[in-house]
């Protein structure tokens, strides 16, 4: 960045680092793997979720009063963010925070085809993209999916979520949609941010690190499953590899092979590091979530290098989501009685 940078974005930027010192550290996580969820509860209160925790002890209790209070907690504080969020950063921010709408509209759409109540879809929404509580509220009351993409025509998403609705609705299956939903995301905020704003080249090479992260994430996913899907139609432009290379990556049988061919194509030391490990066959969770680590890896490493950008935001923002992430994995792993060491397996420390 250039010399002139304004007090205000000096002043969020070392916001978010305040913030993320008070995080919950990884041996915290070890301890709580010991616990029982009151304990667990307990924990979380004596943390930035007390206030959650206090007002939804009424209403909530056992592993539903750590959901709401996670779920509620995580959008406020991504409301808050934007608020305190100055000039061309308030804009990556909510670009960034638009991946909350496909997530919490996927979720509403799910819940209906399986038949799950309103309360328990509403208890894990997070309204922090555009589509507020009202708007979600509103969408929870409708009882068919046609009328839920009905009342989306003004959305962003409407064009792809209207073309993509029949085929899912006659499958039951949305990943193809929630797919195309993330492609449409990306080819936005590239747009966005290659569009001559302050600090644009920041946020684009954040998001084409992202974007290879979930291309080699999807890659890996591919070689798990043995369903034959139309490979070109996973991918997401924008990052390291074309079309093209992934098409060809996925047609590798020979997992070192495959794994030295990534090197190849995509730069990236620590990802390498990584990929060298994943040599010896791992299972598919570790795999995803090793990868995860290495994304929040290179965010920190842009944010030390770019300490007055989008990227402390971002940093924060995604350590946040892993830290409720995290939470819930431990408190639903308590409830389904997971020996401690399996839930580990799931935790992003």
């Amino acid at each position: 960045m250039g010399v002139n940078i304004s007090a205000p974005y000096i002043y969020v930027c070392t916001r978010m680092r305040v913030r993320k010192a008070k995080l919950l550290p990884r041996d915290e996580y070890m301890r709580m793997l010991n616990m029982s969820i009151p304990e667990i509860t307990r924990i979380i209160e004596e943390t930035e979720y007390k206030q959650e925790i206090d007002e939804l002890g009424t209403t909530f209790k056992g592993i539903d009063l750590v959901e709401v209070a996670l779920s509620w907690n995580l959008a406020k504080e991504y409301q808050k963010i934007q608020e305190i969020t100055p000039g061309t950063l308030k804009a990556f921010t909510r670009a960034y925070l638009r991946r909350w709408d496909i997530q919490n509209v996927l979720t509403i759409l799910r819940g209906r085809v399986q038949g799950e109540k309103t309360g328990r879809i509403k208890e894990i929404l997070i309204p922090a993209g555009s589509l507020d509580k009202v708007v979600l509220d509103r969408l929870l009351a409708e009882d068919s999916n046609d009328r839920i993409i009905e009342l989306l025509k003004d959305h962003r998403m409407y064009p792809v979520l209207a073309q993509e609705y029949p085929a899912a609705k006659e499958s039951g299956s949305f990943s193809r949609m929630e797919n195309e939903l993330h492609k449409d995301l990306y080819a936005e905020i590239i747009a966005d941010a290659k569009a001559g704003i302050k600090g644009g080249a920041s946020f684009l090479s954040y998001i084409q690190l992202e974007i290879n992260i979930k291309n080699v994430k999807t890659l890996f996913r591919l070689r798990a499953d043995t369903q034959a899907e139309d490979v070109r139609e996973m991918y997401i432009p924008g990052g390291s590899l074309s079309a093209t290379d992934f098409v060809n990556l996925n047609a590798i049988k020979d997992q070192n092979e495959f794994i030295d061919q990534v090197k190849a194509t995509i730069r990236s030391d620590s990802l390498h590091a990584l990929l060298d490990e994943l040599k010896g066959q791992k299972a598919m969770h570790d795999i995803e979530i090793r990868l995860t680590r290495v994304q929040i890896e290179q965010m920190e490493k842009m944010s030390k290098r770019n300490p007055f950008s989008i990227h402390p935001i971002l940093v924060y923002l995604e350590k946040k989501k892993y830290e409720v992430f995290n939470l819930r994995a431990l408190a639903r792993g308590k409830e389904s009685k997971l020996p401690s060491e399996r839930i580990a397996e799931y935790l992003v420390m």
